[in-house]
């Protein structure tokens, strides 16, 4: 199958690109997106960055992968959850699925994602599961594509693995 949940470091991920939970100044962050910029070469990274200038939330844009094992960067900010009526659904999906067409653009045959939103932004993490296990299927039922979900905490690839019966 070519969606699987797994537990890693995904600075360490074998794929074509990985994808970051950025801001949308494009900044170096905390959390995933911080451990992204220290593995990549955060000066080299972040130049890149400060050119683009930024991506709207929901957006995607791409830049090299600089010293990581992956070739690209896909970096694509998610909502901020503020209690699941401000549109932050569909934000979300369109994280996923701008970030699965920038991949497929640059011919790419594996990305691997980290849980967009779920860290500081507070997406509840069982809806930001859900969120990212459809819109990745949905995708992959058109598309040829490995696609990973990698998840640094045991306990939310236990909720993961639940609650898609995996």
């Amino acid at each position: 199958m070519p969606f699987n949940v797994v537990q890693n470091d995904i600075t360490k991920m074998q794929v074509d690109a990985i994808v970051n939970a950025a801001n949308t100044s494009l900044k170096m962050g905390g959390g995933v997106c911080g451990a992204i910029f220290r593995a990549a070469g955060a000066k080299e990274l972040q130049a890149e960055c400060d050119a683009i200038g930024g991506c709207p939330t929901g957006e995607a844009v791409i830049t090299k992968g600089y010293k990581l094992p992956a070739k690209y960067i896909i970096h694509t900010p998610g909502p901020v959850w503020q209690g699941g009526k401000q549109g932050e659904e569909e934000l979300l999906r369109s994280c996923y699925f701008n970030s699965l067409q920038l991949a497929k653009e640059y011919n790419c045959k594996s990305v691997a994602f980290p849980l967009i939103s779920a860290g500081i932004y507070g997406y509840p993490l069982d809806e930001a599961i859900k969120v990212a296990a459809m819109t990745i299927n949905d995708f992959l039922r058109d598309e040829e594509m490995d696609v990973y979900l990698v998840l640094f905490d045991r306990d939310a690839v236990l909720t993961a693995r639940r609650l898609l019966n995996t």
